[in-house]
């Protein structure tokens, strides 16, 4: 249907593939419209057909990392999800850095995944839980995390207007169509935002303001 979200997925393992292409396929608003072995694969096939969102399974050969870095460079409008069975912190950071929207682990049953797939295509993120709560751990034991609220007290009423946007998950330019604001604008404002809150990148920014900001 012109309305379904049209989705790519790549993985080694011919069965699991197979397994989650055919969960995909069952719902009425999803269309898989292609599936891919490898991370070079996935990347030709992600350039070809332009979908709204790829799955990528980080341990597949090539690296999913990589094709995620890479598609994110050359589609930024493609969401980007890794499912993988990695509950290592460093494939976590890894993979919100290169411009995944979100980090499944393969347990995961079938509604929820179909679940999180709509959520992320929606302009959500997600990250399982309990990774998501040792990345925040990790980060206020490190010399950059945020080490109490004062910090926020420094943001302008625009600035904390887009880190709410952060925590929930929106681009920049989703951000900017919710504020009346230019893309570049909200790019000038998140470099002040980032240094604000003495954090690295925007991954950390997301963590401590869903923190601060519970929905």
């Amino acid at each position: 249907m012109s309305n379904s979200v049209s989705i790519v997925w790549a993985d080694d393992h011919p069965l699991f593939r197979e397994g989650v292409a055919r969960t995909l396929a069952a719902e009425d608003d999803f269309d898989v419209v292609g599936e891919a072995s490898d991370a070079d694969e996935a990347v030709v096939m992600v350039k070809n057909l332009l979908p709204d969102i790829v799955i990528l399974d980080i341990s597949m050969p090539g690296s999913g990392i990589e094709a995620a870095r890479q598609i994110s460079r050359s589609c930024p409008v493609v969401k980007i999800i890794m499912l993988t069975v990695s509950e290592q912190d460093d494939d976590v950071v890894s993979a919100l850095q290169v411009g995944a929207r979100g980090y499944i682990l393969k347990g995961i049953g079938g509604k929820e995944l179909v679940r999180i797939v709509r959520t992320i295509h929606q302009g959500e993120s997600y990250v399982s839980p309990d990774l998501a709560k040792r990345l925040l751990i990790a980060m206020r034991e490190s010399d950059v995390a945020v080490e109490d609220s004062d910090t926020f007290s420094d943001l302008s009423a625009r600035e904390e207007q887009i880190l709410k946007g952060v925590a929930r998950g929106l681009s920049n330019k989703e951000i900017g169509i919710e504020l009346s604001l230019q893309e570049k604008t909200i790019k000038h404002y998140m470099t002040n935002i980032l240094q604000k809150l003495h954090v690295k990148n925007r991954v950390q920014a997301a963590l401590i303001a869903k923190e601060h900001f519970p929905s």
